[in-house]
């Protein structure tokens, strides 16, 4: 394995997770999608190969809906993954599931067409309508 490992999991420790490499697409989405299934103004994910993840300990629970897998702790309910397709290379890691999420920092923030109103940004970070600009 990669010499940068991050482990996290779930509020209960339930469920355990793994991650080696370096982390990318490290952002803040506002999309109405992960608001609502993340219950917050939004969602900070960092993305990484899906062979360089793996749960350790446990096993989440899996929702499928709308074409997109979705992993939580059936016990606490923590949302840990994301997967924009069931067959994709790329998994999307709640970042604040980290064992330590103030390790990463966000690069951007993204679908802000569907920012909260009452969310004011304060930080310098690129801000994206929809996707970051490839």
């Amino acid at each position: 394995m990669a010499a940068n490992i991050i482990h996290g999991g779930c509020l209960c420790g339930a469920v355990r997770y793994e991650a080696s490499g370096e982390p990318y697409n490290i952002t803040h989405c506002h999309c109405a999608d992960c608001r609502r299934s993340g219950g917050a103004p939004f969602v900070t994910w960092a993305s990484f190969r899906r062979n360089n993840f793996r749960f350790t300990h446990g096993a989440p629970r899996e929702i499928a809906w709308a074409g997109r897998l979705r992993s939580f702790c059936a016990r606490c309910g923590t949302a840990l993954t994301f997967l924009s397709q069931p067959d994709t290379d790329e998994v999307d890691v709640t970042v604040c599931t980290f064992d330590y999420p103030d390790a990463i920092l966000p690069q951007d923030h993204t679908s802000i067409e569907d920012q909260l109103p009452w969310i004011q940004l304060a930080d310098d970070l690129p801000r994206y309508a929809r996707t970051r600009i490839k």
